[in-house]
């Protein structure tokens, strides 16, 4: 028995569309319907943004102090930062994350200081407020940003996601276009497709190891 050794099975835009239209029972027949499923899968994109983590949507990125500036601009395609650090002479510190009412709250927001708390302003361009300010351009804050995927442009483009999304892609757009296009399946390919988004998220969490000490503090021996 002998099997391919192939393992670069991808599909493109126009494959996942005409995947979707088959599983509504449709074909594609105009430019419009492929216009149509596309402005559907990048509306399908946004929706995965509010449903978690995507662990491989997740990018390392640095940013470079200045002295007494505690506001950074982050780039447009970051969602959320799961956590922050601060290296000082090669020791990383970790920065606790505060909300806006505890930000607003801090008395003088021009203290210098080593970066020990931040603050992630979700603006259009996120802004992330540290605090103390920096008191030298040699820390250098790391920041773990949860960033959004490239957009489906081009029929002929792959998408931004490991295989073991791709049913949950496809049945995500068949719900979609049905709720369109075919009325009459779209509480099936609904259930379909939350089917495959919780079992493809639920493989895609983050695993470590999990140790549960007991406290003796209030033990007395009998």
């Amino acid at each position: 028995m002998t099997t391919s050794g192939s393992k670069d099975f991808e599909l493109d835009v126009a494959e996942y569309v005409e995947e979707a239209f088959e599983r509504c029972g449709l074909e594609v027949r105009t430019g419009y319907d492929l216009k149509t499923a596309k402005r559907s899968l990048n509306l399908l994109l946004a929706d995965w943004a509010n449903r978690g983590l995507n662990q491989w949507t997740i990018k390392q990125r640095t940013v470079t102090l200045a002295i007494g500036d505690g506001e950074y601009d982050l780039g447009n395609d970051v969602i959320d930062v799961l956590s922050v650090i601060c290296r000082r002479d090669g020791t990383d510190y970790s920065l606790e994350r505060l909300s806006r009412d505890e930000y607003l709250t801090i008395p003088n927001k021009t203290t210098q200081g080593r970066p020990n708390q931040f603050f992630l302003d979700r603006q259009t361009t996120p802004n992330l407020k540290i605090w103390p300010v920096p008191e030298n351009t040699t820390d250098v804050v790391i920041y773990d940003a949860l960033t959004r995927m490239d957009d489906a442009d081009i029929y002929t483009d792959t998408m931004d996601m490991p295989f073991r999304f791709y049913p949950c892609l496809a049945a995500g757009l068949a719900y979609y276009i049905a709720l369109k296009r075919a009325p009459n399946r779209v509480q099936m390919l609904k259930a379909v497709y939350e089917e495959e988004f919780e079992r493809a998220a639920t493989e895609d969490r983050d695993r470590s190891s999990f140790n549960v000490v007991p406290k003796y503090e209030y033990y007395r021996a009998g």
